[in-house]
């Protein structure tokens, strides 16, 4: 058997010998378009994370089987690899605690005012200071915050629970229209806006929430609310998002973009107050405890087909 990693980088330098006992086992660190069919040849198993398997591709290699290294599929034909027989196993559930995580790192950020206080202490102004202790900037609890939660899928709920365990107020709303959660209140999308102090995303990107939040959503927010988006990029508007933080006062924390990696001169970058905005490139999944479990699941993907043909 011949098994193909097209992009390992994308895994975190990750131990993928194990791949070996399988037969052989070849791995490159990213792959350019052109170079995907070529590098497919007499391949029987691919493993992909971002690389696009699309229908040209699918006709011009021979492969049995497509492992893919995340949970989303949709760098793959997933119909055509059907009607030629390709089995297609992805990966679910392996980074939950690492983007929840993320998510109230990027929340604490701004409540706890620590990117400014790090920066002003290393500043030499904690020096200069006459008391023991700083108001420039003002500390915030989650404690009695309305949290808005767009999405309560998996990882929605597992943040819906942590929050309310700070004392927060969760409520949610469901992109979908069919998710009824009685443990949240379940509002409007222009509701959640207009009254939460916290929102948070945690959906994937289809064709209900691509540009779900643009510049009449983004109006609709609180002084000094505070937007995560750590679902998929597309659900925020990124040019109406650089616009209205121009205008308003609220602030944002972004794991993901519509393109990635982000694009020169992008909007965001050009923001007049930069400390209401906070980028992280897309590492919310990726711990070292989620990509370990990523390749383990990945490998009994591989294992499950080798032994029971699915």
């Amino acid at each position: 058997m011949k098994i193909v990693c097209l992009d390992s980088a994308t895994l975190g330098g990750a131990d993928l010998s194990q791949f070996n006992e399988f037969g052989e086992f070849i791995s490159y660190e990213t792959t350019p378009k052109d170079k995907v069919v070529e590098r497919l040849k007499g391949a029987d198993v691919a493993m992909v994370n971002k690389v696009v398997l699309d229908e040209n591709v699918l006709q011009n290699t021979n492969l049995k089987l497509i492992l893919e290294t995340a949970t989303g599929v949709n760098n793959i034909a997933v119909e055509y690899a059907k009607e030629k027989n390709i089995i297609v196993k992805n990966v679910a559930g392996y980074s939950t605690k690492s983007v929840v995580q993320h998510t109230f790192a990027l929340m604490f950020a701004f409540l706890n005012q620590t990117t400014f206080y790090n920066g002003w202490v290393k500043n030499g102004k904690w020096c200069e200071s006459e008391i023991f202790t700083d108001f420039t900037q003002m500390l915030s609890d989650l404690n009695g915050k309305k949290h808005g939660i767009i999405g309560l899928g998996t990882i929605g709920k597992e943040v819906a629970r942590i929050s309310s365990a700070f004392g927060s107020k969760v409520c949610y709303y469901s992109t979908s229209g069919a998710n009824n959660d009685a443990s949240y209140e379940k509002i409007s999308l222009e509701e959640l806006l207009k009254t939460c102090d916290i929102i948070s995303i945690h959906a994937p990107l289809n064709e209900k929430t691509k540009n779900l939040i643009s510049y009449k959503e983004l109006t609709l927010l609180k002084d000094e609310a505070i937007l995560i988006n750590v679902g998929r990029g597309g659900i925020i508007n990124e040019q109406d998002l650089a616009k209205v933080l121009d205008e308003r006062n609220f602030r944002v924390g972004l794991d993901v973009l519509e393109n990635e990696p982000m694009l020169k001169n992008h909007p965001l970058l050009s923001v007049k107050n930069k400390n209401n905005l906070l980028i992280t490139p897309h590492i919310a999944w990726a711990s070292k405890e989620s990509l370990k479990t990523l390749v383990q699941k990945v490998y009994e993907n591989l294992k499950e087909w080798v032994e029971n043909g699915k």
